[in-house]
């Protein structure tokens, strides 16, 4: 049997038009995305998380010449709101991207492993979050962590029958 998946999302290419909350995760993201420590690939990734408080909380790419050893932007500022603000639930996620070395012609998405953080932190709140892919030319808005990664790995498959 063939399935479909539908996955929606809204793309604006005029940023002029989004919400002032939606401008100011963005301007933070892009501000974060220049003080990420990415001196090994010169691609910086920043991130702003807002709460459902609207506190929002940033994060940036962290490299090593150990590859393996750093972490992305979307999982620095997510593990930080969770375990500064544990009570608090995820209302949206802002992520840019910007090279030195290459020019960025679309907004970027995260990595697979972020991805999977998100849809874990959204199964377990009473809301979606909203995801905001921006560039300087676009934003790629999409209502749900899910759309990200519709094949997602469910944590009860770890659980003891």
């Amino acid at each position: 049997m063939q399935k479909n998946i539908l996955i929606k999302y809204e793309e604006i290419e005029n940023l002029d038009v989004v919400s002032d909350l939606e401008k100011k995760i963005i301007n933070k993201a892009i501000s974060v995305a220049d003080k990420a420590y990415a001196s090994y690939s010169n691609f910086r990734v920043g991130v702003a998380v807002l709460l459902e408080n609207d506190i929002i909380i940033t994060g940036n790419n962290q490299e090593n010449a150990s590859f393996p050893c750093g972490i992305c932007a979307e999982r620095v500022a997510v593990f930080y709101a969770k375990s500064k603000y544990p009570d608090l639930l995820i209302k949206k996620i802002a992520i840019t991207a910007k090279s030195e070395d290459f020019d960025i012609s679309s907004p970027v998405g995260p990595c697979g492993l972020c991805r999977q953080v998100l849809v874990e932190y959204e199964e377990n709140q009473r809301f979606d979050i909203e995801i905001l892919l921006f560039n300087r030319e676009k934003m790629i808005k999409l209502a749900k962590a899910k759309d990200l990664l519709p094949f997602y790995f469910h944590e009860n498959k770890l659980k003891k029958l």
